[in-house]
């Protein structure tokens, strides 16, 4: 294992858990970024070199939500879903983006950019130098994980606590369409997602089954703001939890 990884590793764990690695501290990443891209895509795999770097730093959350509306290219995207597909329109409609894009990069929930533009992207996540306001924690109790927020220090509109969970990096031969004969390895490929609670600026304590998480590569707790239109809105605070590697 590169020393990297092994200093990431050391990082995000701290309590090996019914197969869950949990986070031992409350956490301000500096951002989440959201990407949104497809097997299909000929501009993709650019955004998803970079993408890789990003999920595995220990300051950042980092999710790939895998769209499927260029299966019809020739090649049907393995990790695509409708329901990814829908997060990025709501997006699109909260942002004010005027259309869907790949690839394309949501950081903190608040501002779209170029997924393959790592300038655009860091200066976007410098924009916030101290983390997310709201600090997480993840830990074990029993058979449950435990989350816990941090109170807001000033007024705030109500938001929810998200689950996402996502696969471990996954290998994928592409065989037809704009990327054919590509062999590609995909980080932090959305799953699902479910709501766990609403947020109404206080501390708070919420609680769901360890072997929820077990089950998955791993799980990302955002804590997102709803906005005006009930789309997503800006992202509070996030941590993760993950799957270690066997």
């Amino acid at each position: 294992m590169p020393l990297r990884s092994i200093r990431i590793a050391a990082t995000l764990v701290a309590t090996l858990f019914g197969g869950v690695a949990v986070a031992a501290d409350t956490t301000h990443p500096r951002g989440v970024v959201e990407l949104f891209t497809s097997q299909g895509c000929s501009s993709c795999p650019p955004a998803d070199a970079l993408f890789e770097a990003m999920a595995q730093r220990d300051d950042m959350v980092a999710l790939s939500y895998h769209v499927t509306y260029w299966d019809y290219l020739g090649w049907r995207d393995t990790l695509g879903s409708k329901e990814n597909t829908e997060r990025q329109y709501s997006y699109m409609r909260t942002l004010g983006a005027g259309s869907v894009y790949t690839p394309q990069v949501v950081v903190n929930g608040q501002v779209h950019v170029n997924g393959a533009n790592r300038a655009a992207i860091d200066d976007t996540i410098d924009e916030t130098p101290n983390g997310l306001p709201i600090g997480i924690k993840v830990k074990s109790a029993g058979d449950t994980i435990v989350i816990e927020t941090e109170a807001a220090k000033r007024p705030v509109e109500k938001a929810h606590v998200v689950l996402v969970y996502f696969e471990s990096p996954k290998q994928i031969d592409i065989g037809r369409g704009e990327n054919n004969g590509r062999k590609m390895t995909y980080w932090n490929a959305v799953t699902g997602r479910q709501t766990a609670g609403m947020w109404h600026g206080k501390a708070e304590r919420y609680e769901l089954p360890a072997s929820e998480i077990s089950r998955k590569g791993g799980c990302a707790v955002l804590l997102q703001a709803v906005a005006k239109d009930g789309g997503p809105g800006p992202i509070l605070g996030a941590a993760v939890v993950r799957k270690p590697a066997t």
